[in-house]
């Protein structure tokens, strides 16, 4: 048996040399990192969960079994909301994995049953992740038999849901792909990276220096031989990674913002609470960190806290932060100067995106894990349940980011599950259009004037591009274009010849309708696009995870964009035009104008751990898109240029 050769060689000592076969059970959680934990089941262990003396302290959701052995996924007292189980990578010939419900949290602190157990017969790399929070990953290494001097990936691996530029696919993924192509490589080292904190990218120190299993491995280049021997992984991830890497402290802009940007911290830890999460404030004139909250005594027991906060959106007043609660089912409400709790509202299951709606200043509030966009009365009207809005007519969809239009008529939302969006229209009522988009579509922006919205495919890493005429009476779309991110990568070798965009999230317009800013995931890259012609016109380099985006106002006129990274502890400020001449004015001269460290002592507890990190929602103070900056009291207003005030070009 090889591996257990390779595990006790490499620290694995203590693990029984059974050959009674093992299964590994992921239990799912609300803890950074570790979303899915491995737990080896059974009277007698065998080779199972890699131990963190392997795997790297910190990894543990990392399992070795032998071909006939099983997996199963469990939802037990440590997740608080709907987590599904789905493969995103596995050899060529296994059967795609589903566990068709999703895992449902026990009642009162009990244990869920278990999904029925997957057994894994061919051997290579298997990797399970939960669509509704996509970044909560496990992996399998079924170890051939047969093969003596490493852990043996297989020869090629298909992505069921994964479909990216250069690629020739079928509607279902990616098949065949090599297992040393570097596609492959990059989704492994991601793997790696968002699964264990100690890998995270922390700017108080000089160098990012992630580790990975020692340990050596097998796979292949043309996905017909094993003809690559990798003696060390964690020696070969560096190498291809270019690992260590020099860090310098973030540098602010030298010219100021206005008012203030939230990132929502998801992973950061207090040290009052059990849950994870705060959000930060920054001060967009100094550049200084001036709040962090976390609402430690706000939960759904006692010392839970508020968890892991997502998204942001305030009220027309700017006096309120609306915080969701992605992996829990509540909308929370503080006050935007002090950080004190208002309210904590049922919001359903997965909360992911919030918005107001111009007109009426009501809640809107995607439920990630179910079909419906939550409406709730304003802030002025006590944010009272007014009704679920049904985002099908029939159908799991599951939204996730949505944009509400400048005149209240409409909304959007990308839908997940059913891979397309829907445009409800409040005048009529109804659901007026549903359009299909790309592989797991995750958020959308929409132009200033309606006239066409974004939505990112987060999956085959494409924008969907889609035109809106007749609203606000009768709202009809078409399909104008699908920008390819991807378009000139090569997934094989990769080889890339302009900017590049892989696994997109966030994509806002510019509230002055000449841009777009895309947080690309796997490739750590911001792409911008000209909006005239739908290209990509060019590409900043971000940090691991890069994934939200918002614009505000830049002092003096012109906007800034800024970018958080989940596994990353500093925000990215960028300007898209830096002359202000608006020559070139088609955005390839986008510069990163500045960097924050968002690290920072609580306003209402003691940082712990993961300081900074989980960077994911972003909101800028004053709302500055059109419609909702017209609605800004006047002494926000007074902070603007007159262009700014009516979100004009």
């Amino acid at each position: 048996m090889a591996v257990l050769g390779i595990l006790v060689g490499w620290g694995g000592a203590g693990i029984a040399h059974a050959v009674i076969p093992a299964s590994v059970t992921f239990e799912a959680t609300d803890d950074p990192g570790s979303w899915f934990e491995c737990a080896t089941t059974g009277t007698t262990k065998s080779i199972g969960c890699v131990p963190e003396s392997v795997a790297g302290t910190g990894q543990k959701s990392l399992a070795v079994l032998q071909p006939g052995e099983t997996v199963s996924f469990v939802s037990k007292g440590r997740a608080n909301t709907l987590h599904t189980a789905v493969t995103l990578m596995l050899p060529t010939g296994a059967a795609f994995f589903d566990i068709g419900n999703p895992l449902v949290p026990p009642v009162m602190g009990g244990n869920s049953a278990p999904s029925a157990p997957l057994t894994l017969t061919i051997p290579g790399l298997y990797v399970f992740f939960c669509d509704i929070h996509p970044y909560m990953f496990a992996a399998v290494i079924v170890d051939d038999p047969k093969t003596t001097n490493g852990l043996d990936l297989g020869l090629t691996v298909d992505l069921p849901h994964v479909s990216p530029g250069g690629l020739t696919a079928s509607p279902n993924g990616v098949t065949g792909l090599p297992t040393a192509s570097d596609l492959v490589l990059r989704l492994v080292h991601t793997f790696f990276v968002a699964t264990n904190p100690h890998n995270w990218q922390d700017y108080r120190h000089a160098s990012w220096n992630p580790s990975y299993p020692p340990v050596p491995v097998l796979a292949s280049s043309d996905g017909h031989t094993e003809n690559v021997s990798v003696p060390d992984l964690n020696a070969f991830f560096h190498t291809h990674f270019s690992e260590p890497k020099a860090l310098s402290a973030p540098i602010h802009p030298t010219h100021p913002g206005v008012g203030q940007v939230w990132v929502d911290t998801q992973f950061e830890m207090m040290k009052e609470k059990t849950k994870p999460g705060t959000a930060t404030a920054v001060n967009a004139t100094s550049w200084a960190v001036e709040r962090k909250v976390g609402l430690p005594h706000h939960g759904t027991s006692s010392g839970e806290g508020m968890n892991n906060p997502h998204n942001m959106w305030t009220d027309k007043d700017q006096t309120v932060i609306y915080q969701t609660e992605w992996f829990d089912n509540y909308l929370t409400v503080f006050d935007r100067n002090t950080g004190a709790f208002l309210n904590r509202i049922p919001a359903g299951d997965a909360p992911a995106h919030v918005m107001t709606r111009v007109g009426n200043d009501f809640v809107h509030v995607s439920q990630n894990a179910g079909n419906n966009v939550r409406e709730l009365s304003s802030l002025t009207a006590g944010n009272h349940f007014v009704r679920d809005i049904p985002m099908s007519i029939g159908g799991d969809v599951h939204p996730h980011a949505h944009w509400m239009s400048a005149d209240g008529s409409m909304m959007v939302t990308p839908n997940e599950d059913s891979e397309d969006s829907t445009l409800y229209s409040f005048n009529l009522g109804a659901i007026a259009a549903t359009t299909t988009t790309g592989h797991g579509p995750i958020a959308t922006g929409m132009m200033p004037d309606s006239s066409k919205y974004y939505v990112a495919n987060f999956l085959d890493s494409t924008l969907s591009v889609i035109g809106l005429t007749g609203f606000p009476s009768v709202p009809h779309v078409t399909t104008v274009k699908t920008i390819n991110l991807l378009g000139n990568y090569n997934p094989v070798t990769g080889a890339v010849s302009t900017p590049v965009g892989a696994l997109p999230i966030q994509t806002p317009v510019s509230p002055d309708g000449r841009f777009v800013a895309t947080a690309n995931t796997l490739t750590a890259t911001i792409t911008i696009i000209d909006t005239k012609t739908d290209t990509v016109v060019a590409g900043l380099g971000c940090d691991p995870g890069c994934h939200g985006v918002q614009w505000g106002a830049k002092k003096g006129g012109g906007y800034y964009a800024y970018v958080s990274s989940k596994f990353s502890n500093r925000m990215l400020v960028v300007d898209p035009d830096p002359n202000g001449a608006f020559a070139p004015n088609d955005g390839s001269n986008a510069v990163i104008a500045g960097q924050v460290l968002l690290t920072g002592p609580g306003t209402d507890g003691t940082v712990s751990a993961n300081a900074g990190m989980g960077g994911q929602g972003v909101l800028s103070i004053p709302v500055v898109y059109n419609g909702w900056v017209q609605e800004l009291p006047a002494s926000f207003k007074a902070l603007l240029t007159t262009t700014q005030q009516t979100a004009t070009k």
